[in-house]
């Protein structure tokens, strides 16, 4: 398990081996997540010369949260210095800058199912499916490092759904070792729900909406949580050992505490309050 854990650690984002590619490649809207409208392809005004953030240390109280709760999962970096050989999308010619800014999102996508794939071989209880798992990681890993051209051909979501395919049956492995009831809550609509000291140990919660819910003191253990929404859900004191597929952007998109149990493979977000 150990082993395939330190192999995450190229799937987290090295903005000091990238480009700024997520502060120039992608759109966002003035929201409560952003301060100010951007177009696909533009720059941020708060990004320098040397593609650092001019405000990253005070991105929340400028406005910028949802800049805080993003992550590239490493595809800044491969893009960057892999896909397009460490040329600065600054110095290059405009067709080279378009097509690095068309890349990005594609390699992203690609690198967030590395990272699913790696935590689903993780699981030893999804041992019957490892083989297959293995396969599509390093086909996956393949697709990353093709041309410019080929990238942006790619059917991504024909990849994702057969990727899909074994991630589910790796979750339901996994998952039928807990005693007592699993509750299917895939795609439920949990906005505001309130969850506090709910037991949802081993429960399903694929692409469940829990924004704002209070999951205060919830058992979430085991639980599968790819691709729940998390946003300003409250997590204080929630117990997260072994849950799988869990994002660093889910959690930094929430609220916790000091008393709030994690999964091994991820940080505690700055922006948690401490329990007093």
């Amino acid at each position: 398990m150990q082993e395939h854990m330190s192999e995450r650690s190229d799937l987290r984002g090295d903005c000091a081996q990238c480009f700024g590619l997520c502060c120039v490649a992608l759109p966002f809207s003035a929201s409560a997540d952003f301060a100010v409208d951007k177009d696909a392809g533009t720059p941020c005004r708060n990004l320098q010369d040397d593609h650092q953030c001019g405000i990253h240390a005070r991105l929340r109280q400028k406005g910028f949260t949802g800049c805080t709760v993003y992550d590239c999962f490493g595809a800044g970096q491969k893009v960057s210095q892999v896909t397009f050989g460490g040329q600065d999308w600054r110095t290059g010619s405009r067709e080279h800058a378009r097509r690095m800014f068309d890349v990005f999102p594609v390699v992203r996508q690609l690198h967030e199912l590395l990272w699913y794939l790696t935590e689903a071989l993780a699981l030893p209880a999804a041992r019957p499916v490892h083989a297959d798992l293995r396969r599509a990681l390093r086909k996956t890993e393949r697709l990353t490092r093709q041309s410019p051209g080929d990238l942006a051909a790619l059917d991504v979501p024909a990849h994702r759904q057969d990727v899909n395919v074994l991630l589910l049956k790796a979750s339901e492995l996994a998952r039928a070792g807990i005693r007592g009831r699993k509750k299917d809550r895939r795609g439920a609509d949990l906005v505001g729900a309130r969850l506090k000291g709910a037991d949802l140990r081993g429960a399903s919660l694929r692409g469940a909406y829990l924004i704002a819910a209070d999951l205060t003191g919830a058992d979430l253990r085991d639980a599968d949580l790819i691709g729940a929404d998390l946003r300003d859900a409250d997590l204080t004191d929630a117990n997260l050992t072994g849950a799988f597929f869990l994002t660093q952007p889910q959690l930094d998109a929430a609220r916790g505490s000091a008393g709030t149990r994690l999964p091994a493979s991820l940080a505690r977000p700055a922006h948690w309050t401490a329990r007093l």
